[in-house]
């Protein structure tokens, strides 16, 4: 394994022509979890929707009738850009962000694959998830709706792959076009084993299929025989077929930007993931000049212990610690280890390419979420939280959840629009405060968010109790009322806290304290505050460019 200071600065000529820097910037997280491997016998989806032009805001629509006839306006997810209607089906379920009222949660991440197979016509990612949602109870009838929709109407999306899950069944499906001019699209899915795990992060995963084993894996008729007309596939033994080496072949992003996050995921419940290290890490593709990757990392595993809720909260906040691509540490992170970068995640310099690591946790996130669906209880649990989940809340919204709270509806301010209301603004306030002195002001973050979720975590139960002895009608308002409630009353929290954190290290200097309250001297007068020193790694960088004695 590479040492740190060999990771912390990749670097690959760009005569080689095998680095790709158009590296995808809406780069997203999936992470997903068995019924049987979770500690509390919950199916558990995780979904980081990272894009520095998206907004977060909680997505709501009430389950509704409607008339024969009806049509369903098509919107592009990202763009807002109006691509048709399709015919609206009599009754559709309600959906609170990515879940609805059954507890099917959808989830993906964009790879792009082969850019010949991109079309902008037909029904994009985004509208197919919520399509699903709004149509579907469980995740098989959801991958059929999705199947269904794109062979009718076409697929105006790059290549994705999508996390369906529901209290029983957790599926990842791989799809992509098939160009300009030509219906339909490619796809293959697969049912996660009840006792695994699974993640995909912009690269896709899926290589060989099962064709035997036609109750956990579906696909299009013409997965294979397309491939093969298209050159991308020569050769005859359908068994030797490999969706991603057909349509998304490896290139260095999709490795060092990608897979690597899945890395980091696996290793903290797998103690032999560290072999995977340079193949993660793109370390062996670019010692084959581009050919081979090495042996890829499997698609599930077995976890050495049972996921917990709270754990998978925390594996959306990772950031490599304790791997030699921690972003926080190295020279690059400055004198107070912020994982912040600015610019692209890539630059180059005497044509040489340079790369930073990019984790899971990202400044960039617009929101993300833990699906919790209980198969033992009437309603999920949507843990939703916006912007860095580092420096996040996930706050509890039930799956028959009726509204929004203020501070997450959509209009309440968007990306050029400040609202001091928006969750979105007053988090990213917090979290852009300390990228300027990270390992000083994270840990009063990290006290207030364990705070805020151990008490939610701890009252769940409670709220099961009281929903269940009342009638449907008095749960869902009662626990609709809680959820908002918990999600105005902690945004004000973060506002407070950024407040504390601006007066705390004003002007960069720490301001003293005792007992949780500011140091005054005897006269009322503020004390003087501590010069925080630089840490000495940061120190023996500048040191030989400062003047000395």
């Amino acid at each position: 394994m590479l040492n740190v200071t060999g990771m912390k600065r990749i670097l690959l000529s760009l005569l080689l022509g095998i680095c790709t820097i158009g590296v995808h910037t809406d780069a997203c997280t999936n992470f997903l979890v068995g019924k049987n491997a979770s500690s509390d016998g919950s199916t558990l989806l995780s979904y980081a929707a990272d894009s520095y032009a998206l907004y977060g805001f909680l997505h709501f629509s009430p389950a509704a009738d409607y008339p024969q006839g009806a049509l369903r306006e098509v919107r592009d997810w990202d763009t807002g850009r109006p691509l048709g209607y399709i015919p609206q089906v009599s009754h559709t379920y309600s959906v609170i962000g990515n879940t609805n009222e059954h507890q099917l949660t959808i989830g993906e991440t964009t790879w792009g694959g082969r850019p010949q197979l991109w079309d902008t016509v037909g029904i994009d990612y985004g509208s197919l998830m919520y399509i699903a949602l709004e149509r579907c109870r469980t995740a098989r009838q959801a991958i059929a709706c999705m199947t269904d929709l794109v062979t009718e109407y076409g697929y105006a999306s790059e290549g994705e792959t999508f996390s369906i899950a529901d209290p029983n069944e957790i599926w990842i499906m791989d799809m992509i076009g098939k160009g300009p001019g030509r219906k339909g699209a490619v796809w293959v899915a697969v049912r996660i084993p009840d006792d695994c795990i699974c993640a995909h992060a912009n690269q896709a995963r899926i290589t060989q299929v099962d064709w035997k084993d036609k109750e956990n894996w579906m696909w299009s008729k013409d997965l294979v025989s397309f491939a093969q007309e298209q050159g991308y596939f020569t050769g005859k033994d359908k068994n030797l077929f490999s969706f991603q080496a057909a349509y998304a072949p490896y290139d260095f992003s999709g490795l060092y930007v990608c897979e690597a996050r899945v890395w980091s995921f696996f290793r903290r419940f797998n103690d032999d993931m560290d072999r995977y290290f340079d193949y993660a890490t793109g370390t062996t593709f670019v010692a084959s000049g581009g050919k081979d990757a090495g042996e890829p990392m499997p698609l599930w595993i077995r976890p050495n212990h049972k996921v917990g809720l709270h754990e998978l909260k925390e594996c959306m906040r990772d950031q490599y610690e304790g791997t030699p691509l921690d972003i926080t540490q190295g020279p690059d992170a400055g004198p107070w280890h912020s994982k912040l970068r600015y610019g692209s995640l890539s630059f180059t310099l005497d044509s040489v390419a340079y790369w930073y690591e990019r984790p899971i946790a990202t400044q960039q996130t617009g929101w993300s979420y833990v699906s919790q669906m209980r198969s033992d209880h009437e309603r999920g649990i949507f843990w939703f939280g916006v912007d860095d989940a580092r420096t996040n809340l996930y706050v509890p919204f039930f799956t028959t959840t009726q509204e929004v709270p203020e501070c997450m509806q959509k209009g309440n301010g968007d990306m050029y629009t400040y609202s001091p209301t928006s969750a979105w603004w007053v988090f990213n306030e917090v979290a852009n405060r300390a990228y300027s002195k990270y390992d000083a002001m994270l840990p009063a973050i990290l006290t207030v968010q364990q705070s805020w979720e151990e008490k939610w975590e701890n009252q769940i139960p409670g709220l099961d109790l009281a929903a269940a002895a009342m009638s449907k009608e008095q749960a869902d308002d009662f626990l609709t009322r809680y959820s908002c409630a918990q999600a105005q009353e902690s945004t004000k929290a973060w506002k407070e806290l950024g407040i504390y954190l601006l007066v705390k290290y004003l002007d960069g200097q720490e301001r003293k304290e005792e007992n949780g309250a500011f140091l005054r001297n005897a006269y009322g007068y503020p004390e003087g505050p501590n010069r925080l020193p630089f840490h000495e790694d940061f120190l023996r960088e500048i040191a030989p460019q400062i003047a000395h004695e």
